[in-house]
């Protein structure tokens, strides 16, 4: 089921990665591509890729054939970020891929208290300081994310942006002008 499928699907709504604990947004807002990847500190490759194989797919409107433009939600641009942070940390895609199905599955609901720690193998959901304490106490050298912190580091960033203005031209997007020019 794509994107486009899943958001006229009621199921689907619950199965949003982090629901609660965001600001109010409409949800028929939706940041292009370069926006996006640009407000995430991503490349637009990166994006396409992570679109194309279901890491993080656009929740506004998906790609429907060339020319379409896939739009992406504030949530949406949340996760790349997140997903970002992760990767400079060192860990592998395929894990971040696991830990992505693992914190939809769990259903998250208080967002902002939200920390996500990683001994550079593996990701741990935190959402107490207990949580924190134990697995610090095992030895692990670990590092934190805040995931409150980069909501609001999202949420500034898109600020600045127009939604209705016109789209920047991404780096595919300025190829396949120059091939037909």
């Amino acid at each position: 089921m794509n994107a486009d499928e899943r958001a006229g699907d009621p199921q689907f709504v619950t199965e949003l990665l982090f629901t609660d604990g965001l600001p109010a947004m409409d949800d028929e807002v939706g940041y292009r591509g370069a926006v996006a990847a640009r407000a995430a500190g991503i490349t637009y490759r990166q994006l396409d890729y992570w679109a194309r194989t279901e890491l993080v797919e656009p929740t506004v409107r998906g790609a429907s054939g060339s020319g379409s433009q896939r739009m992406y939600g504030f949530r949406d641009i949340l996760v790349l970020k997140l997903v970002k942070r992760l990767l400079d940390t060192g860990i592998s895609l395929q894990q971040i891929r696991i830990a992505v199905e693992q914190l939809r599955a769990a259903g998250i609901r208080d967002l902002a208290g939200t920390t996500l720690m990683s001994d550079g193998a593996s990701v741990y959901l935190c959402t107490s300081n207990d949580e924190v304490i134990d697995l610090v106490s095992r030895g692990q050298g670990v590092f934190g994310i805040a995931v409150g912190k980069v909501l609001r580091e999202v949420e500034s960033t898109l600020v600045e942006f127009d939604p209705t203005a016109p789209d920047p031209v991404d780096e595919l997007g300025a190829r396949r002008t120059k091939r037909t020019a």
